[in-house]
Protein backbone atom coordinates (compact mmCIF):
# COMPACT_ATOMS: atom_id res chain seq x y z
CA UNK A 1 0.00 0.00 0.00
CA UNK A 2 1.11 3.73 -1.16
CA UNK A 3 -0.14 6.96 -0.40
CA UNK A 4 1.25 10.38 -1.23
CA UNK A 5 0.11 13.30 0.38
CA UNK A 6 0.97 17.20 0.05
CA UNK A 7 -0.09 20.20 2.23
CA UNK A 8 -1.89 22.57 0.03
CA UNK A 9 0.89 26.13 0.81
CA UNK A 10 4.09 26.10 -0.16
CA UNK A 11 7.14 26.65 1.71
CA UNK A 12 9.58 29.21 2.21
CA UNK A 13 12.46 26.73 1.05
CA UNK A 14 14.13 26.49 -1.95
CA UNK A 15 13.97 22.97 -2.17
CA UNK A 16 11.99 19.73 -2.70
CA UNK A 17 10.63 19.29 1.06
CA UNK A 18 10.03 15.59 -0.51
CA UNK A 19 10.26 12.66 2.51
CA UNK A 20 9.78 9.07 1.22
CA UNK A 21 9.41 6.05 3.79
CA UNK A 22 8.93 2.24 3.17
CA UNK A 23 8.31 0.24 6.23
CA UNK A 24 8.63 -4.00 5.67
CA UNK A 25 6.69 -5.18 8.76
CA UNK A 26 7.18 -8.83 9.74
CA UNK A 27 3.73 -9.53 9.69
CA UNK A 28 3.74 -9.28 5.93
CA UNK A 29 5.69 -12.46 5.76
CA UNK A 30 4.06 -13.98 8.44
CA UNK A 31 6.73 -13.23 11.10
CA UNK A 32 7.13 -12.00 14.81
CA UNK A 33 9.72 -9.80 15.53
CA UNK A 34 12.87 -10.94 17.87
CA UNK A 35 13.87 -7.94 19.84
CA UNK A 36 12.73 -7.50 23.37
CA UNK A 37 9.27 -5.16 22.53
CA UNK A 38 8.41 -7.80 19.78
CA UNK A 39 7.07 -4.93 17.04
CA UNK A 40 8.72 -3.22 14.49
CA UNK A 41 11.52 -0.16 15.84
CA UNK A 42 13.28 2.21 14.05
CA UNK A 43 13.59 1.63 10.19
CA UNK A 44 16.23 -1.37 8.92
CA UNK A 45 19.43 -0.85 6.76
CA UNK A 46 17.06 -2.39 4.00
CA UNK A 47 13.95 -0.22 4.59
CA UNK A 48 16.64 3.04 4.25
CA UNK A 49 17.99 1.48 0.96
CA UNK A 50 14.74 1.35 -0.46
CA UNK A 51 13.31 4.44 0.66
CA UNK A 52 16.05 6.40 -1.11
CA UNK A 53 15.55 4.25 -4.03
CA UNK A 54 11.80 5.66 -4.54
CA UNK A 55 12.92 8.92 -3.51
CA UNK A 56 15.54 8.93 -6.79
CA UNK A 57 12.80 7.70 -9.05
CA UNK A 58 10.29 10.11 -8.02
CA UNK A 59 12.16 13.25 -7.56
CA UNK A 60 13.40 14.15 -10.77
CA UNK A 61 9.96 14.56 -12.02
CA UNK A 62 8.39 17.01 -9.79
CA UNK A 63 8.47 20.35 -11.45
CA UNK A 64 10.25 22.99 -10.69
CA UNK A 65 9.60 25.53 -7.94
CA UNK A 66 7.76 22.50 -6.07
CA UNK A 67 8.02 23.33 -2.95
CA UNK A 68 5.39 21.91 -0.96
CA UNK A 69 5.63 19.56 1.80
CA UNK A 70 5.03 16.62 0.19
CA UNK A 71 5.45 12.48 2.04
CA UNK A 72 5.29 8.90 0.68
CA UNK A 73 4.27 5.86 2.45
CA UNK A 74 5.33 2.51 1.25
CA UNK A 75 3.97 -0.08 3.70
CA UNK A 76 4.33 -3.71 2.30
CA UNK A 77 1.48 -6.16 3.38
CA UNK A 78 2.33 -9.42 1.94
CA UNK A 79 5.65 -10.58 0.43
CA UNK A 80 5.62 -14.02 -1.62
CA UNK A 81 8.90 -14.33 -0.94
CA UNK A 82 9.74 -14.84 -4.72
CA UNK A 83 10.27 -11.72 -5.80
CA UNK A 84 12.32 -8.36 -3.84
CA UNK A 85 9.28 -5.81 -3.19
CA UNK A 86 11.47 -2.64 -3.71
CA UNK A 87 10.48 -2.29 -7.55
CA UNK A 88 6.88 -2.60 -7.01
CA UNK A 89 7.23 -0.20 -4.22
CA UNK A 90 8.34 1.94 -6.82
CA UNK A 91 5.82 1.20 -9.13
CA UNK A 92 3.16 1.80 -6.61
CA UNK A 93 4.41 5.17 -5.48
CA UNK A 94 4.48 5.98 -9.13
CA UNK A 95 0.30 5.36 -9.63
CA UNK A 96 -0.07 7.36 -6.31
CA UNK A 97 1.47 10.47 -7.29
CA UNK A 98 -0.39 9.96 -11.05
CA UNK A 99 -3.72 9.04 -9.64
CA UNK A 100 -3.13 12.00 -7.09
CA UNK A 101 -3.79 15.58 -7.56
CA UNK A 102 0.13 16.66 -6.69
CA UNK A 103 2.13 18.04 -9.71
CA UNK A 104 4.08 15.41 -10.90
CA UNK A 105 5.11 14.59 -14.37
CA UNK A 106 4.60 11.05 -14.14
CA UNK A 107 4.44 8.14 -14.49
CA UNK A 108 7.42 6.35 -14.19
CA UNK A 109 8.13 2.74 -14.22
CA UNK A 110 10.18 0.41 -12.74
CA UNK A 111 11.91 -3.26 -13.48
CA UNK A 112 14.07 -5.02 -12.44
CA UNK A 113 16.68 -6.72 -14.74
CA UNK A 114 19.22 -9.90 -14.33
CA UNK A 115 21.54 -11.90 -16.82
CA UNK A 116 21.92 -15.01 -17.18
CA UNK A 117 23.69 -17.34 -19.61
CA UNK A 118 23.97 -13.87 -22.31
CA UNK A 119 20.46 -13.57 -21.57
CA UNK A 120 18.55 -10.48 -20.13
CA UNK A 121 15.98 -11.41 -17.40
CA UNK A 122 13.28 -9.26 -16.90
CA UNK A 123 12.54 -8.86 -12.66
CA UNK A 124 13.96 -12.36 -12.18
CA UNK A 125 12.66 -14.08 -9.33
CA UNK A 126 15.18 -13.89 -6.05
CA UNK A 127 16.50 -17.40 -6.59
CA UNK A 128 17.40 -16.74 -10.17
CA UNK A 129 19.38 -13.48 -8.83
CA UNK A 130 21.62 -15.90 -7.09
CA UNK A 131 22.70 -17.32 -10.90
CA UNK A 132 22.69 -13.58 -12.46
CA UNK A 133 25.60 -11.94 -13.17
CA UNK A 134 23.24 -8.46 -12.78
CA UNK A 135 21.17 -7.35 -9.83
CA UNK A 136 19.67 -3.92 -11.71
CA UNK A 137 16.62 -1.34 -11.12
CA UNK A 138 16.07 0.88 -13.66
CA UNK A 139 13.34 3.49 -13.71
CA UNK A 140 12.21 5.11 -16.81
CA UNK A 141 9.66 7.79 -18.02
CA UNK A 142 7.89 7.36 -21.68
CA UNK A 143 10.15 8.06 -24.49
CA UNK A 144 12.63 5.95 -23.47
CA UNK A 145 14.07 8.53 -20.57
CA UNK A 146 16.16 6.99 -17.61
CA UNK A 147 15.44 8.45 -14.33
CA UNK A 148 17.13 5.97 -12.39
CA UNK A 149 19.40 3.31 -12.06
CA UNK A 150 21.06 1.35 -9.05
CA UNK A 151 22.54 -2.15 -9.55
CA UNK A 152 25.45 -4.54 -8.48
CA UNK A 153 27.06 -7.14 -10.89
CA UNK A 154 29.52 -10.00 -11.25
CA UNK A 155 32.09 -8.15 -13.11
CA UNK A 156 29.78 -7.56 -16.06
CA UNK A 157 31.40 -6.36 -19.43
CA UNK A 158 30.16 -3.22 -20.82
CA UNK A 159 28.18 -4.34 -23.60
CA UNK A 160 26.17 -6.83 -21.41
CA UNK A 161 25.47 -4.16 -19.41
CA UNK A 162 24.52 -1.56 -22.31
CA UNK A 163 22.07 -4.13 -23.84
CA UNK A 164 20.64 -5.10 -20.13
CA UNK A 165 19.89 -0.89 -19.28
CA UNK A 166 18.14 -0.80 -23.19
CA UNK A 167 16.12 -3.89 -22.61
CA UNK A 168 14.81 -2.73 -19.16
CA UNK A 169 14.04 0.91 -19.86
CA UNK A 170 11.88 -0.92 -23.11
CA UNK A 171 10.13 -3.08 -20.95
CA UNK A 172 9.42 -0.38 -18.43
CA UNK A 173 7.05 1.29 -20.83
CA UNK A 174 4.34 -1.62 -20.34
CA UNK A 175 3.97 -0.61 -16.72
CA UNK A 176 3.71 3.08 -17.52
CA UNK A 177 0.87 2.19 -20.13
CA UNK A 178 -0.85 0.74 -17.75
CA UNK A 179 -0.47 3.25 -15.16
CA UNK A 180 -1.76 5.86 -17.49
CA UNK A 181 -4.88 3.59 -18.26
CA UNK A 182 -5.42 3.56 -14.48
CA UNK A 183 -4.79 7.54 -14.12
CA UNK A 184 -7.13 8.01 -16.84
CA UNK A 185 -9.88 6.06 -15.30
CA UNK A 186 -9.37 7.54 -11.66
CA UNK A 187 -7.12 9.92 -11.59
CA UNK A 188 -7.48 13.10 -9.62
CA UNK A 189 -6.78 17.16 -12.19
CA UNK A 190 -3.92 17.99 -10.70
CA UNK A 191 -4.24 21.22 -8.71
CA UNK A 192 -2.45 24.41 -9.64
CA UNK A 193 0.80 25.60 -8.07
CA UNK A 194 0.70 29.02 -6.26
CA UNK A 195 3.17 30.90 -9.03
CA UNK A 196 6.40 31.91 -6.69
CA UNK A 197 7.43 35.66 -6.30
CA UNK A 198 9.39 36.45 -8.95
CA UNK A 199 11.73 39.68 -9.43
CA UNK A 200 10.88 42.37 -11.96
CA UNK A 201 12.76 42.09 -14.80
CA UNK A 202 14.28 45.48 -14.05
CA UNK A 203 15.47 44.16 -10.73
CA UNK A 204 16.38 41.19 -12.22
CA UNK A 205 18.38 43.42 -15.08
CA UNK A 206 20.20 44.90 -12.49
CA UNK A 207 21.57 42.09 -10.89
CA UNK A 208 22.18 40.60 -14.09
CA UNK A 209 24.77 43.67 -15.13
CA UNK A 210 26.29 43.56 -11.81
CA UNK A 211 26.82 40.05 -11.76
CA UNK A 212 27.99 38.48 -15.12
CA UNK A 213 31.30 39.93 -16.00
CA UNK A 214 32.89 39.21 -12.21
CA UNK A 215 31.21 35.50 -12.20
CA UNK A 216 31.66 34.67 -15.35
CA UNK A 217 35.97 35.93 -14.36
CA UNK A 218 35.78 33.53 -11.28
CA UNK A 219 34.27 30.41 -13.28
CA UNK A 220 37.61 31.32 -15.98
CA UNK A 221 40.27 32.43 -13.42
CA UNK A 222 41.65 28.39 -13.12
CA UNK A 223 43.99 29.04 -9.81
CA UNK A 224 41.10 28.81 -7.54
CA UNK A 225 40.38 25.75 -5.33
CA UNK A 226 36.57 24.97 -4.38
CA UNK A 227 36.81 26.99 -1.02
CA UNK A 228 38.38 29.72 -2.75
CA UNK A 229 35.86 30.03 -5.73
CA UNK A 230 33.06 29.72 -3.89
CA UNK A 231 34.43 32.56 -1.03
CA UNK A 232 34.96 34.43 -4.19
CA UNK A 233 31.22 34.00 -5.03
CA UNK A 234 30.22 34.62 -1.63
CA UNK A 235 31.65 37.77 -1.67
CA UNK A 236 30.25 38.96 -5.64
CA UNK A 237 26.62 37.84 -3.57
CA UNK A 238 27.15 39.92 -0.70
CA UNK A 239 28.40 43.44 -2.79
CA UNK A 240 25.11 42.52 -4.94
CA UNK A 241 22.57 42.17 -2.42
CA UNK A 242 23.74 45.21 -0.86
CA UNK A 243 24.12 47.10 -3.94
CA UNK A 244 20.33 45.96 -5.64
CA UNK A 245 19.00 46.98 -1.58
CA UNK A 246 18.85 50.63 -2.29
CA UNK A 247 17.76 50.64 -5.52
CA UNK A 248 14.26 47.93 -4.65
CA UNK A 249 14.00 48.46 -1.21
CA UNK A 250 10.61 46.72 -0.72
CA UNK A 251 12.29 43.49 -2.54
CA UNK A 252 12.60 40.27 0.10
CA UNK A 253 16.43 39.67 -0.26
CA UNK A 254 15.42 36.11 -0.08
CA UNK A 255 14.44 36.58 -3.60
CA UNK A 256 17.72 38.77 -4.61
CA UNK A 257 19.72 35.58 -3.26
CA UNK A 258 17.67 33.28 -5.63
CA UNK A 259 17.86 35.84 -8.62
CA UNK A 260 21.71 35.40 -7.77
CA UNK A 261 21.89 31.90 -7.73
CA UNK A 262 20.18 31.42 -10.53
CA UNK A 263 22.26 34.16 -12.69
CA UNK A 264 25.59 32.07 -11.69
CA UNK A 265 24.32 28.66 -12.56
CA UNK A 266 23.04 29.71 -16.19
CA UNK A 267 26.64 31.42 -16.53
CA UNK A 268 28.53 28.39 -15.28
CA UNK A 269 27.01 26.81 -17.79
CA UNK A 270 27.44 28.80 -20.29
CA UNK A 271 31.13 28.85 -19.64
CA UNK A 272 31.61 25.21 -19.92
CA UNK A 273 30.25 25.24 -23.16
CA UNK A 274 32.53 28.25 -24.60
CA UNK A 275 35.60 27.25 -23.16
CA UNK A 276 34.98 23.63 -23.82
CA UNK A 277 36.77 23.01 -20.31
CA UNK A 278 35.80 23.18 -16.36
CA UNK A 279 36.09 26.00 -14.30
CA UNK A 280 38.95 24.70 -12.85
CA UNK A 281 41.17 24.39 -15.92
CA UNK A 282 40.22 20.39 -16.81
CA UNK A 283 39.62 19.16 -19.71
CA UNK A 284 36.05 17.09 -20.01
CA UNK A 285 37.38 13.68 -19.85
CA UNK A 286 40.69 14.30 -17.57
CA UNK A 287 40.39 13.71 -13.57
CA UNK A 288 41.61 15.01 -11.03
CA UNK A 289 45.10 14.88 -9.85
CA UNK A 290 45.53 10.93 -7.82
CA UNK A 291 47.43 10.17 -4.67
CA UNK A 292 47.26 6.90 -2.57
CA UNK A 293 49.37 5.09 0.29
CA UNK A 294 48.96 1.80 2.60
CA UNK A 295 50.08 0.66 5.71
CA UNK A 296 50.13 4.33 7.17
CA UNK A 297 49.70 2.59 10.89
CA UNK A 298 50.94 -0.59 11.73
CA UNK A 299 48.83 -1.98 14.43
CA UNK A 300 46.02 -1.85 11.75
CA UNK A 301 45.54 -5.10 9.97
CA UNK A 302 44.61 -2.76 6.56
CA UNK A 303 44.78 0.93 5.61
CA UNK A 304 44.86 2.96 3.17
CA UNK A 305 44.41 7.33 1.95
CA UNK A 306 43.00 8.14 -1.64
CA UNK A 307 43.14 11.53 -2.44
CA UNK A 308 41.47 12.69 -5.45
CA UNK A 309 41.63 16.18 -5.56
CA UNK A 310 40.01 18.00 -2.29
CA UNK A 311 38.48 14.55 -1.93
CA UNK A 312 40.13 12.36 0.73
CA UNK A 313 39.43 9.00 2.34
CA UNK A 314 41.17 7.47 4.80
CA UNK A 315 40.42 3.71 4.88
CA UNK A 316 40.68 0.93 7.33
CA UNK A 317 40.26 -3.15 6.92
CA UNK A 318 39.82 -5.06 10.07
CA UNK A 319 39.55 -9.44 10.14
CA UNK A 320 37.62 -11.28 12.61
CA UNK A 321 36.34 -14.98 13.11
CA UNK A 322 33.08 -15.39 11.38
CA UNK A 323 31.19 -15.38 14.61
CA UNK A 324 31.73 -11.98 13.79
CA UNK A 325 29.51 -11.55 10.61
CA UNK A 326 26.81 -9.58 10.77
CA UNK A 327 23.31 -10.96 11.05
CA UNK A 328 21.05 -9.68 8.95
CA UNK A 329 16.90 -9.17 9.33
CA UNK A 330 14.42 -12.33 9.01
CA UNK A 331 13.11 -11.10 5.39
CA UNK A 332 16.51 -11.38 3.43
CA UNK A 333 17.52 -14.04 1.92
CA UNK A 334 20.76 -14.05 2.75
CA UNK A 335 21.08 -14.51 6.51
CA UNK A 336 24.44 -13.07 7.50
CA UNK A 337 27.23 -11.60 5.35
CA UNK A 338 31.07 -11.53 6.35
CA UNK A 339 31.86 -8.36 4.64
CA UNK A 340 30.48 -5.14 4.99
CA UNK A 341 31.32 -1.46 4.27
CA UNK A 342 30.99 1.69 7.15
CA UNK A 343 30.85 4.87 5.89
CA UNK A 344 31.36 7.89 7.90
CA UNK A 345 30.95 11.52 6.21
CA UNK A 346 31.94 14.14 9.56
CA UNK A 347 30.43 17.39 9.34
CA UNK A 348 34.40 19.07 9.38
CA UNK A 349 34.63 16.98 5.59
CA UNK A 350 33.18 20.50 4.04
CA UNK A 351 34.16 22.62 6.10
CA UNK A 352 31.10 22.93 8.66
CA UNK A 353 29.66 22.60 11.89
CA UNK A 354 26.81 19.08 12.40
CA UNK A 355 25.71 16.88 14.80
CA UNK A 356 27.82 13.40 15.33
CA UNK A 357 24.92 10.73 15.99
CA UNK A 358 22.77 8.07 14.44
CA UNK A 359 23.90 7.02 10.68
CA UNK A 360 22.55 8.89 8.39
CA UNK A 361 20.19 7.90 5.01
CA UNK A 362 22.98 9.39 2.89
CA UNK A 363 25.72 7.71 4.83
CA UNK A 364 24.55 4.59 4.56
CA UNK A 365 23.66 4.73 1.30
CA UNK A 366 27.48 5.71 0.01
CA UNK A 367 28.46 2.70 2.21
CA UNK A 368 26.45 0.31 0.23
CA UNK A 369 27.17 1.65 -3.22
CA UNK A 370 30.59 1.11 -1.74
CA UNK A 371 30.38 -2.83 -0.33
CA UNK A 372 28.43 -3.79 -3.85
CA UNK A 373 31.51 -2.31 -5.77
CA UNK A 374 33.98 -4.54 -3.38
CA UNK A 375 31.31 -7.61 -2.89
CA UNK A 376 32.69 -9.75 -6.35
CA UNK A 377 36.26 -9.04 -5.80
CA UNK A 378 36.68 -11.10 -2.84
CA UNK A 379 37.23 -14.72 -2.43
CA UNK A 380 34.02 -16.88 -1.64
CA UNK A 381 35.71 -19.30 0.67
CA UNK A 382 37.63 -16.59 2.76
CA UNK A 383 37.53 -17.81 6.94
CA UNK A 384 37.60 -14.16 8.04
CA UNK A 385 34.51 -11.72 8.48
CA UNK A 386 35.66 -8.25 7.05
CA UNK A 387 35.00 -4.91 8.22
CA UNK A 388 36.12 -1.98 6.03
CA UNK A 389 35.43 1.55 7.96
CA UNK A 390 35.82 4.63 5.41
CA UNK A 391 35.95 7.62 7.02
CA UNK A 392 36.08 11.09 4.65
CA UNK A 393 38.54 13.56 5.38
CA UNK A 394 37.39 16.53 3.07
CA UNK A 395 35.10 15.97 0.19
CA UNK A 396 34.64 17.84 -3.17
CA UNK A 397 32.26 15.38 -4.79
CA UNK A 398 32.48 11.61 -5.30
CA UNK A 399 33.60 10.55 -1.71
CA UNK A 400 31.58 7.21 -2.48
CA UNK A 401 33.65 5.82 -4.96
CA UNK A 402 36.77 7.60 -3.28
CA UNK A 403 35.91 5.15 -0.68
CA UNK A 404 36.21 2.12 -3.46
CA UNK A 405 39.43 2.69 -4.28
CA UNK A 406 40.32 3.32 -0.74
CA UNK A 407 38.32 0.60 0.30
CA UNK A 408 40.47 -1.93 -2.73
CA UNK A 409 43.88 -0.71 -1.54
CA UNK A 410 42.96 -1.09 2.26
CA UNK A 411 41.88 -4.85 1.41
CA UNK A 412 45.21 -5.35 -0.42
CA UNK A 413 47.30 -4.23 2.65
CA UNK A 414 45.67 -6.34 4.65
CA UNK A 415 46.35 -9.52 2.64
CA UNK A 416 42.49 -10.19 1.71
CA UNK A 417 43.17 -12.20 -1.74
CA UNK A 418 41.28 -9.90 -3.53
CA UNK A 419 40.16 -11.06 -7.14
CA UNK A 420 41.54 -8.12 -9.00
CA UNK A 421 41.73 -4.19 -7.92
CA UNK A 422 38.93 -1.86 -7.79
CA UNK A 423 37.96 1.76 -8.96
CA UNK A 424 34.67 4.13 -8.95
CA UNK A 425 34.55 7.49 -10.74
CA UNK A 426 31.39 9.46 -11.01
CA UNK A 427 30.60 10.93 -14.44
CA UNK A 428 28.48 14.23 -14.40
CA UNK A 429 26.47 16.03 -17.24
CA UNK A 430 26.17 19.57 -17.59
CA UNK A 431 22.84 20.37 -20.44
CA UNK A 432 21.34 22.94 -21.97
CA UNK A 433 17.12 21.71 -21.16
CA UNK A 434 14.70 23.50 -22.84
CA UNK A 435 11.57 23.44 -20.31
CA UNK A 436 9.43 23.83 -22.94
CA UNK A 437 10.09 20.80 -25.40
CA UNK A 438 11.09 19.18 -22.81
CA UNK A 439 14.02 17.97 -24.45
CA UNK A 440 17.91 18.51 -24.35
CA UNK A 441 19.60 20.89 -26.70
CA UNK A 442 22.97 20.51 -26.16
CA UNK A 443 25.13 18.36 -23.43
CA UNK A 444 28.55 17.74 -21.95
CA UNK A 445 29.48 14.70 -20.39
CA UNK A 446 32.16 15.29 -17.41
CA UNK A 447 34.28 12.59 -15.86
CA UNK A 448 34.18 13.90 -12.08
CA UNK A 449 30.62 14.49 -10.98
CA UNK A 450 29.05 17.84 -11.85
CA UNK A 451 26.24 19.44 -12.65
CA UNK A 452 22.58 17.16 -13.87
CA UNK A 453 23.68 13.90 -12.97
CA UNK A 454 25.70 11.88 -10.28
CA UNK A 455 26.76 8.96 -12.18
CA UNK A 456 28.62 6.40 -10.32
CA UNK A 457 30.38 3.44 -11.75
CA UNK A 458 32.64 0.96 -9.94
CA UNK A 459 34.67 -1.75 -11.20
CA UNK A 460 37.71 -3.89 -11.88
CA UNK A 461 40.13 -3.15 -15.07
CA UNK A 462 38.02 -6.25 -16.53
CA UNK A 463 34.33 -5.38 -15.65
CA UNK A 464 31.67 -3.09 -13.69
CA UNK A 465 30.79 -4.29 -10.12
CA UNK A 466 28.16 -1.27 -9.28
CA UNK A 467 26.82 1.54 -10.45
CA UNK A 468 24.38 4.52 -9.35
CA UNK A 469 22.31 7.22 -11.09
CA UNK A 470 20.87 10.24 -9.29
CA UNK A 471 19.34 12.52 -12.45
CA UNK A 472 18.18 15.77 -11.78
CA UNK A 473 16.70 16.70 -14.93
CA UNK A 474 13.51 15.03 -16.12
CA UNK A 475 14.90 11.81 -17.79
CA UNK A 476 18.18 11.13 -19.43
CA UNK A 477 18.34 9.37 -23.22
CA UNK A 478 19.74 6.53 -23.61
CA UNK A 479 22.32 8.19 -26.06
CA UNK A 480 23.86 9.70 -23.09
CA UNK A 481 23.57 6.98 -20.25
CA UNK A 482 25.51 4.60 -22.76
CA UNK A 483 28.50 7.66 -23.63
CA UNK A 484 28.47 8.08 -20.03
CA UNK A 485 29.35 4.38 -19.33
CA UNK A 486 31.77 4.12 -21.85
CA UNK A 487 33.39 6.97 -20.00
CA UNK A 488 33.25 5.86 -16.83
CA UNK A 489 34.86 2.41 -18.24
CA UNK A 490 37.75 4.59 -19.37
CA UNK A 491 38.32 6.55 -16.24
CA UNK A 492 38.57 3.82 -14.21
CA UNK A 493 40.96 1.89 -16.08
CA UNK A 494 43.37 5.40 -15.55
CA UNK A 495 42.41 4.91 -11.84
CA UNK A 496 43.81 1.50 -11.27
CA UNK A 497 46.82 2.23 -13.08
CA UNK A 498 47.02 5.07 -10.57
CA UNK A 499 46.65 2.64 -7.80
CA UNK A 500 48.95 -0.07 -8.82
CA UNK A 501 51.72 2.41 -8.57
CA UNK A 502 50.92 1.93 -4.98
CA UNK A 503 50.19 -1.65 -4.19
CA UNK A 504 49.14 -3.71 -7.40
CA UNK A 505 48.59 -7.05 -5.60
CA UNK A 506 47.62 -8.11 -2.03
CA UNK A 507 50.19 -8.63 0.55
Amino acid sequence: MVTAVSKTKPTQANFLPLVVDYRQKLAAAGRIPTNFFRRELGPTEREILTSRLIDRSLRPLFPDGYNYETQIICNMLAVDGVHNPDVISINAASAALSLSDIPWNGPIGAVRVGFIDNEVIINPTRKELQLSSLNLVISATKRNLVVMLEGSANDILLPDLQKSIKTGTKEAQHIINEIEKLQKTFGKPKREMEKPPELSEEALEALRSMTEMRVKGIFKNYTYDKLGRDQALQEVRNGVVEAVKPTFPDIDPNLINEGYNKIVKKIFRDVIFEEARRCDGREFKQLRDISCKVNLYKPLHGSSVFQRGQTQVFCTVTLDSHESAMKLDPLSIVKEKNFFVHYEFPPFATKEIGRIGPIGRREMGHGALAEKGLMPVLPHDYPFTIRLTSEVLESNGSSSMATVCGGSLALMDAGVPIISPTAGVAIGLVTRYDAQEKDIENYQILTDILGDMDFKVAGTRKGITALQADIKIPGLPLKIVMESLQQAVDAKSSIINIMHECIDKPR
